[in-house]
């Protein structure tokens, strides 16, 4: 019994944000669900997550072509599912994406014959409605409701998710819903999330470059956010302060891939290799530690083979 995950984005409309979604969410499948959609998590075994190869599909009503960037497949107890995820970041409106999401269950229902499971996530500004259904009707004869899971991140109140020692609620909360007068306190709330996580540094980097990268503050909100933290108490502050942030190294807000780059430009190849061999041990992606370290697939390959 199977469920896979599908990220797609529309290459006419892709963005680099795009690409730390689908960053976070694979590393943090396991934390993603359990912290948006907990009744599910008690169904999967996430000991069998598998990243399958990219899927490409053809939009037969516009004649273009889409990418399933990632999709991961884990088993389930007494029947085969598949779960599309599917991540929308861009700050824009699309129209018709509940027929969208439709379109793509079909052609992943035809392919895999299995059942599924559809979440949208919606990332854009001034989110006003996004339906979460798509319906064909006749005023004598009703075919089909479709059904899909969504989350609207900016609808959500960001002060909810602190309390939590959840990585994607770290970085999501980047994406939610707060004034431009709380950007100081949401980076605040999210150093001090960051200090109670025991990950390891790979994932560290994960969750900082993606927060960084959506919430970046000016010279002045960053003396604010200075001054905020000596008003914490004193080990807190002196973990806080040894974090790698936008004050100490600026530019690691950049992003994900900016954010390691720094860190591993450096040093030489062989510390590359500890931070690909550190990614690896966490079971990140091939294609991802590639992209993050610039060493090569076959490197990647013979490190792996390296500690097993």
């Amino acid at each position: 019994m199977a469920i896979s995950m599908l990220i797609r984005d529309d290459p006419s409309q892709y963005i680099h944000h795009d690409q730390l979604f689908k960053q976070l969410i694979p590393t943090f499948f396991a934390e993603f669900l359990d912290l948006f959609f907990p009744e599910v998590p008690p169904h999967i075994d996430f000991s069998t997550i598998k990243l399958l190869s990219e899927e490409m599909f053809t939009d037969l009503l516009e004649g273009e072509s889409r990418r399933a960037d990632i999709v991961i497949e884990v088993r389930l107890k007494g029947q085969d599912s598949i779960i599309i995820i599917h991540v929308e970041p861009q700050s824009y409106k699309q129209p018709d994406f509940n027929a969208r999401m439709y379109q793509y269950f079909s052609l992943l229902y035809n392919k895999y014959r299995k059942p599924i499971l559809p979440i949208a996530i919606f990332s854009y500004d001034d989110i006003k409605f996004e339906p979460s259904k798509f319906e064909i009707s006749f005023p004598f004869f009703h075919v089909l409701t479709f059904n899909f899971l969504k989350l609207e991140l900016r609808k959500m109140n960001w002060r909810h998710y602190i309390d939590s020692n959840n990585p994607v609620a770290a970085a999501l909360i980047s994406r939610m819903g707060y004034s431009e007068k709380e950007k100081v306190q949401v980076k605040r709330e999210f150093l001090r999330m960051l200090v109670k996580m025991e990950v390891n540094p790979a994932k560290m980097e994960i969750i900082n470059g993606f927060f960084e990268t959506y919430l970046s503050l000016n010279d002045r909100e960053e003396k604010e956010l200075m001054e905020e933290i000596k008003q914490l108490n004193r080990d807190e502050a002196e973990q806080i302060l040894k974090l790698p942030n936008s004050w100490k190294e600026k530019g690691i807000k950049e992003g994900i891939e900016k954010g390691i780059e720094r860190g591993i430009e450096r040093g030489k190849l062989e510390e590359k290799r500890e931070v690909a061999i550190g990614m690896l041990r966490e079971g990140l992606p091939i294609a991802l530690i590639s992209k993050l370290t610039k060493l090569g697939y076959e490197e990647i390959e013979h490190l792996k083979k390296s500690f097993k």
